[in-house]
């Protein structure tokens, strides 16, 4: 590309930009097979964040990202420095951060470090996210063993803006300047998650290789500095002062300025002795690569700069000139090249030069060898479907349930006062209101997902039913499903196996998508999870955004009421050949058996029971006349943990006469709800003329659940186990 030896610096600066977390390069080649347009996408995969339009002239911007790898080497700084990144992002587009999201995968709580690992992620994201004021309103807590050394830690922000504020990440304008905004630059996080993340652990436990000498190239947050920058971007916003703006998230300065410059098919000159320095004798390379936290880079025009500084003044944060807009330079055969030139001083030594796109889009794209792996038809054929139950369904059941609420309660959810559904329930779902938004009725919902119980076995089809099991928490919550973001947690990409795995992941979820009329707006891809050569199990995460048209009530929750007939909607059995089947399933899990075949994606058979379930709730979240007072639907641990977290909410028990048996307490498929009624015959009669298959199950009554014959156990002993069982692993109690 150069066509002559690049020096030390252009070599850092392509280290990092053509890294694995930054350029995709093993993943851009299936990651186009995902839809991503809608009449109602403002902006899809490529900016900060993707942006809905979500009516009354507010647009919802939604990102999701990962940090695994610094989590796993600094757990507080790791997931606080992700809950920062993640922000950024979303404000970059002109969106105020609202809320924030972060599905947790760690290893059994009996190892000790695992529980560390646990207390330091929980703390980094309540010390972050309530420090700088925006609520913490949901998630997910996965254990397994595949991520004893590897630890997962995905983040998820939404935030919301008028659409005449939305902003992009170009540069424009020769002549503009590149301001540099908000926290100095320092050593830390150099190579921070654009190296770390590029890369497995070795070692032969993978703790081995968690360090000291690892431990600099973690980002140092500081959430108050955070909360200035966002008022002052989107006061510059408001004040249309900046012609693009982005965040210096991974890879740093260079990053943001080739990525800008590149868009906008201009050049830049950066200079590295105007950038704040916290820290003496930074070299070049240092400057431009570091990942310090809390910046942004905005485009100014000239006559604009002294207002953009005197905004920044005011909420207390620096703004430099580090780099100015050029002309794209014209080459011997008369094409145009926009060059990124970093230089000493602006006027100075040229100490690299490069062209912006060749940093920016024109990284390696790798066709990874791909291999399904060997034993997989030996794994299907080990079904634990067809064996003979033993032991104690009851007991088994009381091992299922777990209460996150430890966990959640760090957290601040209700920052804003916009939070009518938060933590614990199938979705969070806010109000969509605050500063600067146009007056609405409307509201917003969003949901966290992944299965990889499921996505071991098959990850094509368990992750069609991972997009299915998010569209049905937001119906839960009466929001209909405008969009995905994806999180796309895989081992190593250099073992064939993984990248199957990875591919088989991509057309599952654009095979969901298609059925179910779902862009996909956004993503991240985290590869290299893995630890003395262990990968993790294939681990994609879906975000779902749903909208609720008018939110004047909130909907239904899980405690029914005395009297209430309980009705399960959806088809009551799986596709396929197996009614019920226990492939990957929580109860499966529990006793060591991993394999079997999941049952199939039928989209055909979901879509009306998820339109008429979201109608349904939508009514009572509208103010309508309803007899519906709870609802849930069918996840991890199958019917019998749904019917039993309702009960332990409510306090009241259910008898269910019939059940086809332990494979129909336990199987796991998305597409089925528990609904309670108080109107039973109304309620069947507009499940029946739409068409929903809906079965009555029992009515609401007792101290006890009674499930079929099979299961009986005490409310109280639900409840108590559900209440103590986390910290007790956690050696809390």
């Amino acid at each position: 590309m150069l066509s002559r030896e690049p020096n030390p610096l252009e070599l850092a600066l392509y280290g990092v930009m053509w890294s694995e977390h930054c350029s995709y390069k093993s993943s851009r080649l299936h990651l186009r097979r995902l839809p991503s347009k809608a009449p109602h996408v403002l902006v899809g995969p490529g900016e900060g964040a993707g942006v809905i339009d979500a009516g009354d002239g507010i647009g919802v911007a939604i990102r999701i990202e990962s940090h695994n790898h610094p989590s796993a080497i600094e757990p507080y700084q790791g997931a606080a420095t992700g809950v920062g990144g993640i922000l950024r992002d979303v404000f970059s587009m002109g969106a105020r951060p609202l809320a924030v999201m972060d599905p947790l995968f760690f290893g059994e709580l009996d190892d000790a470090r695992n529980r560390w690992l646990v207390e330091g992620v929980v703390s980094g994201i309540s010390g972050y996210g309530n420090s700088v004021g925006v609520p913490t309103i949901g998630g997910e807590l996965t254990f397994d063993q595949c991520y004893s050394a590897n630890p997962l830690v995905n983040v998820l922000a939404v935030g919301a803006l008028p659409t005449n504020r939305l902003a992009l990440a170009v540069a424009s304008g020769v002549g503009n300047f590149a301001v540099l905004l908000g926290s100095s630059t320092g050593r830390d996080g150099i190579g921070g998650v654009s190296v770390l993340a590029s890369a497995g652990f070795a070692g032969d436990d993978g703790a081995a290789s968690l360090d000291d000498a690892k431990r600099p190239s973690v980002q140092v947050g500081d959430p108050y500095e955070e909360k200035r920058l966002i008022e002052a971007c989107l006061e510059l916003l408001d004040l249309e002062l900046v012609v693009g703006i982005q965040d210096l998230g991974g890879a740093g300065l260079i990053c943001a300025t080739c990525e800008t410059a590149a868009k906008g098919g201009v050049g830049m000159d950066v200079d590295v002795t105007a950038v704040p320095q916290r820290e003496v004798g930074m070299a070049p390379f240092e400057v431009m690569t570091s990942e310090s936290q809390e910046r942004m880079l905005a485009i100014v025009t000239p006559e604009n700069f002294d207002a953009v500084k005197a905004v920044c003044d005011k909420w207390e944060i620096r703004a430099n000139v580090v780099g100015h807009v050029v002309e794209p330079t014209t080459m011997p055969d008369g094409s145009t090249v926009g060059m990124l030139r970093v230089r000493h001083g602006f006027d100075g030594e040229v100490l690299a030069e490069v062209p912006a796109s060749s940093l920016a889009d024109d990284a390696p794209l790798y066709d990874r060898p791909r291999s399904r792996p060997a034993d997989l038809d030996a794994v299907w054929a080990d079904d634990p479907t067809f064996d003979e139950p033993a032991g104690d369904p009851a007991a088994d059941l009381l091992g299922l349930v777990v209460d996150p609420a430890w966990v959640y309660r760090q957290y601040d959810s209700q920052l804003f006062l916009n939070t009518v559904v938060g933590p614990g329930r199938d979705a969070a779902l806010l109000r969509l209101a605050g500063p600067g938004l146009p007056a609405s009725q409307r509201g917003f919902a969003v949901s966290t997902d992944s299965n990889p119980r499921w996505c071991a076995l098959d990850p094509r089809v368990g992750t069609a039913l991972t997009v299915a099991e998010g569209v049905a928490n937001l119906a839960c919550v009466g929001a209909s499903a405008k969009a995905v973001v994806n999180c796309l947690n895989f081992g190593n990409p250099e073992h064939p196996e993984v990248m199957w795995q990875l591919s088989e992941s991509v057309d599952g979820m654009a095979e969901a998508c298609d059925g179910l009329s779902l862009p996909v707006i956004g993503g991240n891809v985290s590869l290299y999870n893995e630890s003395g050569g262990r990968d993790i199990d294939p681990t994609p995460v879906v975000g779902l955004l749903g909208v609720v048209e008018s939110l004047v009530a909130p909907p239904p929750g899980w405690d029914w009421r005395e009297g209430d007939t309980v009705v399960l909607v959806g088809h009551r059995e799986a596709a396929g050949e197996t009614p019920f089947p226990l492939a990957g399933s929580r109860w499966a899990t529990r006793r060591g058996r991993r394999g079997g075949r999941l049952a199939g994606f039928d989209a055909s058979r979901l879509v009306s029971t998820f339109d008429f379930v979201t109608g349904e709730i939508a009514a009572v979240c509208a103010g309508e006349p309803r007899d519906v007072t709870a609802v849930h639907d069918v996840s991890g641990g199958g019917l019998a943990v749904a019917l039993a977290e309702m009960a332990a909410v409510s306090g009241l028990g259910v008898t269910v006469a019939r059940l086809a048996g332990l494979g129909e307490l336990f199987a796991e498929f998305p597409g089925r709800f528990v609904l309670a009624t108080s109107d039973a015959e109304a309620f069947m009669g507009r499940a029946v003329n739409a068409g929903v298959p809906v079965t009555m199950l029992g009515a609401v009554g007792g101290d006890s659940l009674h499930l079929g014959g099979l299961v009986s156990v005490a409310i109280a002993d639900i409840s108590r186990q559900r209440a103590r069982s986390l910290e007790e692993a956690l050696e809390l109690l």
